[in-house]
């Protein structure tokens, strides 16, 4: 493509860099200057962000262009919050020791449970429990883990469980659909996931001295304290189906009347505090504004890339994967929507063109759906709950894994040929 045919709207190459910066930034500096990190974060995303903005504004002119990043980042601001909010006043203690069947029981049940409310939802809910039964052995993979089913392959089977599929929702595609035709390769990675979870965690489970897991679990009972909580819970799910503003409203709405009503000493026993969506809100701010380029470039090449590749269900599986493993999730899976509608003379903006597509000739969509609710566990930026649940465990005193070391040790072997495997078998 020579310079002359690119549009005078597309922003330059360079443009990118503010993106890398900040996934760098993100990935590197807890370990290179975490004291400074500590305290200089929100300024890094909003100098990164800033000249993002900054850019759109007075080079290419396109201010506009920066409102609807600036609306999905408020909404997902106010969901985070509200759920976050919420969740802190809900307190869940489970039985005894934490033993393999226990655990893999356990995300079972927030995987399915991801589905219902939503991974961002299950999330927040199931997250401080899952830190305090493995308190004594908590390692890495047990975040991992949690995040690859709970937070994000778990969401897989309704619109509600997210955010892109509720994306397809709106634009067409039906209620059911993703129920109907995602339940089989839901199931084999689901159930692959928790097969290999259970091997590491039972050799963990029995490295752990006996009289140290009596000891640490002796007082532990069940317990579910905050039932007040769910009602406002569930007015947050319900809103996602409002039109903005009165979807964020009525979930700020919830919130408050969750911080009001809980007791003092449900968010003790919670360790709740606001430092998790402090960081979250700050970081995302910075990579909302700076990836508009990359989508920007996504949305203009993706069309003549289909083209020039003969797209497949193969093709759109992985770049709607690899891209929504670094992107948000769900613009990423627009912009494949809209290639393949391209693709069979449809539009974005038809209902009809979509039902066409997701009725007659699933294959291609199917792949785009996998491909943007399974890879986005790929790294923690790849869906929204992915960060907030690195936070919340390293609230707890924890360690969770690193960036790198989350896609090294855990993503690459582990989640991707499980992936791939699920790929292989339903779309080639």
């Amino acid at each position: 493509m020579t310079a002359a045919e690119v549009p005078h709207h597309l922003p330059g190459p360079l443009l990118l860099l503010p993106f890398l910066l900040q996934l760098l930034a993100i990935a590197m500096m807890p370990f290179l200057a975490h004291d400074w990190w500590e305290r200089h974060y929100p300024k890094v995303s909003v100098i990164l962000g800033g000249s993002t903005a900054l850019y759109y504004l007075l080079i290419l002119g396109r201010g506009e262009h920066l409102l609807e990043p600036l609306h999905e980042y408020i909404s997902f601001v106010v969901i985070m919050a509200a759920l976050f909010i919420v969740a802190g006043g809900i307190h869940i203690r489970v039985y005894g020791e934490a033993t393999p069947w226990k655990n893999v029981l356990f995300l079972l049940i927030g995987s399915v449970l991801a589905s219902v409310i939503g991974t961002t939802g299950a999330s927040m809910l199931l997250i401080r429990p899952w830190v305090r039964m493995n308190r004594y052995r908590i390692t890495g993979f047990h975040t991992a883990f949690f995040i690859f089913l709970i937070a994000n392959v778990g969401g897989g089977l309704t619109p509600i469980g997210d955010p892109p599929l509720f994306l397809g929702f709106l634009k067409g595609v039906p209620f059911w659909w993703t129920l109907e035709h995602l339940w089989r390769p839901w199931l084999l990675v689901v159930s692959l996931l928790i097969g290999i979870f259970y091997f590491i965690d039972r050799e963990n489970f029995l490295r752990a001295p006996r009289a140290v897991r009596e000891e640490e679990t002796a007082e532990e009972r069940w317990a579910f304290e905050g039932f007040g909580n769910l009602l406002p819970m569930a007015a947050i799910i319900g809103a996602v189906f409002l039109p903005s503003p009165w979807r964020e409203i009525m979930m700020a709405a919830a919130a408050f009347l969750s911080w009001y009503l809980t007791p003092r000493l449900t968010h003790e026993k919670n360790d709740f505090s606001f430092a998790p969506i402090k960081e979250v809100g700050w970081l995302f701010l910075g990579i909302f504004a700076t990836m508009v380029p990359a989508l920007d470039y996504l949305e203009y090449h993706a069309q003549q890339l289909a083209g020039s590749m003969g797209m497949g269900s193969m093709h759109f599986y992985y770049l709607t994967g690899i891209l929504s493993s670094f992107l948000d999730n769900a613009p990423t899976y627009l912009a494949f929507l809209s290639v393949e509608l391209g693709l069979q003379g449809g539009t974005l903006g038809d209902p009809q063109d979509v039902l066409r597509i997701a009725t007659q000739d699933p294959k291609h969509l199917i792949a785009i759906s996998m491909g943007a609710v399974f890879f986005g566990a790929m790294t923690y930026i790849g869906n929204g709950p992915n960060f907030m649940v690195k936070s919340v465990v390293a609230q707890f005193g924890a360690r969770p894994p690193s960036f790198f070391g989350y896609i090294l040790r855990y993503a690459l072997p582990i989640l991707l040929p499980v992936l791939a495997l699920a790929g292989w078998l339903f779309l080639r």
